[in-house]
């Protein structure tokens, strides 16, 4: 993870360790974050967002509990590879991915209406 993907708006009503969960996830699930990419460790990311460890920490076991990432001692925590699902349409993880871009969209300060209208926007380009 070589750019500052992760942003936190401490002003937002969105806790800090749900931004960044929010956040690696929509990453990892676009492919944004391939398999196998290593993540700074808990005090480097908290260091570089100023907020403490444990934020962080809590941020990372939703990840591992949700098999986004694994953490090994020596290898450090890398991104996971995603489970192979036949191709089409799952709602779960349609689910997930609309709940952390909605979360991560909260993040930057972005309302409802706003919200709604990034996602109709990008359905247009892409139809």
């Amino acid at each position: 993870m070589n750019d500052p993907a992760v942003r936190v708006d401490t002003t937002s009503q969105v806790p800090p360790y749900e931004q960044i969960r929010a956040q690696l996830a929509a990453l990892i699930l676009t492919g944004r974050l391939p398999e196998g990419e290593r993540l700074p460790t808990v005090r480097q990311l908290a260091a570089d967002l100023g907020l403490a460890p444990g934020t962080v920490a809590r941020a990372y076991r939703e990840l591992e509990a949700a098999e986004l990432i694994r953490t090994r001692r020596g290898a450090g925590t890398r991104v996971a590879a995603l489970p192979s699902e036949p191709a089409g349409f799952h709602p779960d993880r349609l689910t997930t991915l609309a709940r952390d871009f909605a979360s991560a969209a909260r993040a930057l300060g972005a309302d409802p209406e706003a919200i709604l209208a990034a996602v109709g926007e990008a359905l247009e380009q892409q139809a």
